[in-house]
């Protein structure tokens, strides 16, 4: 059951939604949002591209490694 379809976005709207826009309402997108030269990276990799799998099977992506500022944080 959906509740709200007619409120779904689509995967590449929720990745922008949390990145690049939301970096953007921050007046922060010269500094974040977007893997770029002079930017800070702060980035994570997934055990699984969330465009590639059923949307059902987004929650149970996990997240292998977070970087922070180009370092990973463990």
């Amino acid at each position: 059951m959906v509740l709200g379809a007619a409120e779904r976005i689509t995967v590449e709207e929720a990745l922008r939604a949390v990145t690049i826009d939301a970096a953007w309402q921050l007046r922060s997108e010269h500094e974040v949002g977007s893997v770029e030269v002079g930017k800070q990276a702060d980035f994570v990799v997934l055990s699984a591209d969330p465009r590639a799998v059923e949307p059902e099977e987004i929650g149970d992506i996990e997240v292998l490694r977070t970087y922070l500022s180009g370092r990973p944080t463990s």
